[in-house]
């Protein structure tokens, strides 16, 4: 009922949203009769707030067309790899016409990104997507917000989400040979455990997978998101928490965990810093500071964009991360598309580098809960292992903004092209190996095969002689 209360005041909002815009617009125009007012910048700042504080915000585009890299200005084209019921594999693909970049990005490693679902949208990480198509071949996942996903689309499980992770690093594997994996926040569980799962069975897994901000163990240093996962049961969650989607959206009768009191969820986080950010905006727009104005829309329309949440893929993911702590423990067995139990076993993970990072003033992920990957791949050698700690940074600052630009960014590339080279030697030293190992087989027929074509060679020779002069 809560979600049909909601959709109404939404409804009943959106024209005076609308009109509160009109009425920014018509105050701020200095050629308007409005706008000869000397309040008028303050009216027109106070209803375009009105305005922001009111209106729908839909899902953002990534809006990525051009990166500079190798010097040169990078054309980049966004398009769906794999589209699956719940999530698009979108793939970053660049163009150039200048021969040597070409050359160049071409050898770039391939990076799957995995993006959080736990309320916002993939764009989010836009920044991250950015930097990283400078060195990178890049591809994210893109999650559907469940309401627009229909019922005869089936079910969405926690075992989905790693099915899903599986499928989209075979498809990088096909195209490149193989790839790298970067899982922010939520996604760095599931990812552990799709890599798991194909090193259990003898597959080939990523080159390395960098985990960021995650609560691979949410019993170290819990935050107020774990205290709140871990103290409430199951039913409390299923019945706070958990609705249908109301008819007029093509997910009509789904049960999800509605973004909207998700939104309400991050904002009762840190009340104080919405408000006083709301203000600044409010003086902002008084000043004519377009800068601090813009700044200001472009957070707060990635921000108060949100998708709603499969009902049994979040329950899944509060029972299995945060109250059970199966990971850690060792008892989580996942379904495969074929319907069979596997267990998760990080032990079994050899091949894959591991680099884990964690912002040194994270409130969502804990100290320490992303650097216990480490003793779970405990199959990884000691000098395959690297953590990085940002000092200064925040849940949002290893993946997005100045340090992750300066200080993250700089030990992602090089822990990537380290593997990458490394792959690339051990291959051609298997390469050479294997010709010598085949020289040294074909020596012996050689040597016996020397006198033959000797005698070959003087035959063809005496033929071919001329007669000599009487």
């Amino acid at each position: 009922m809560l979600y049909q209360i909601f959709e109404t005041q939404r409804s009943l909002m959106e024209p005076f949203a609308d009109f509160a815009q009109a009425a920014s617009k018509l105050y701020g125009q200095h050629n308007s009769p409005l706008g000869q007012n000397p309040m008028a910048q303050r009216v027109s700042a106070g209803y375009d707030l009105l305005y922001r504080l009111g209106k729908d915000y839909e899902k953002p585009q990534f809006g990525i067309n051009v990166v500079q890299a190798e010097g040169n200005e990078i054309a980049i084209h966004e398009r769906v790899e794999i589209d699956k019921p719940f999530c698009e594999l979108r793939r970053f693909k660049r163009f150039t016409d200048d021969n040597d970049t070409l050359e160049k990005i071409k050898g770039q490693p391939a990076v799957l990104i995995v993006a959080p679902l736990s309320g916002h949208y993939a764009t989010l990480l836009r920044d991250t997507v950015r930097t990283m198509l400078k060195d990178h071949k890049v591809y994210i996942t893109d999650w559907k917000n469940a309401r627009l996903v229909p019922l005869s689309e089936g079910e969405f499980h926690l075992d989905d989400y790693v099915n899903y992770v599986q499928e989209f690093i075979r498809h990088l594997q096909g195209k490149y040979g193989n790839c790298h994996v970067m899982s922010v926040c939520q996604p760095t569980v599931p990812v552990l455990a799709a890599v798991s799962l194909m090193a259990s069975r003898g597959e080939k897994t990523p080159l390395t997978m960098t985990m960021m901000g995650g609560p691979i163990d949410a019993t170290k240093s819990p935050t107020a998101v774990n205290n709140l996962a871990m103290n409430k049961s199951f039913s409390w969650f299923e019945n706070n928490v958990i609705y249908r989607v109301p008819d007029n959206f093509p997910g009509a009768g789904r049960r999800v965990y509605p973004g909207f009191l998700q939104h309400t969820g991050f904002v009762a986080m840190n009340p104080d810093r919405h408000l006083k950010s709301h203000y600044d905006y409010f003086k902002d727009l008084i000043k004519g500071d377009n800068s601090s104005i813009d700044s200001h829309r472009d957070f707060y329309d990635e921000y108060n964009a949100v998708l709603d949440m499969d009902a049994d893929y979040y329950l899944e993911t509060i029972t299995t991360v945060f109250q059970e702590f199966k990971l850690v423990r060792g008892t989580w067995e996942v379904k495969n598309p074929e319907g069979q139990l596997e267990l998760v076993r990080p032990q079994d993970i050899r091949t894959t580098a591991l680099l884990t990072v964690e912002g040194e003033l994270d409130d969502i992920s804990g100290s320490g809960q992303t650097e216990a990957a480490h003793k779970l791949c405990s199959g990884v050698v000691r000098q395959a292992q690297h953590h990085l700690e940002a000092k200064g940074a925040g849940h949002y600052g290893i993946f997005s903004g100045r340090r992750w630009r300066d200080v993250v960014y700089p030990h992602v590339k090089s822990f990537i092209l380290a593997n990458s080279q490394a792959q690339g030697s051990k291959t051609s030293g298997r390469v050479a190996a294997r010709a010598q190992v085949a020289a040294k087989k074909a020596a012996p027929v050689m040597k016996k095969a020397a006198p033959a074509a000797k005698k070959a060679v003087a035959k063809r020779v005496a033929k071919k002689a001329p007669a000599a002069p009487k």
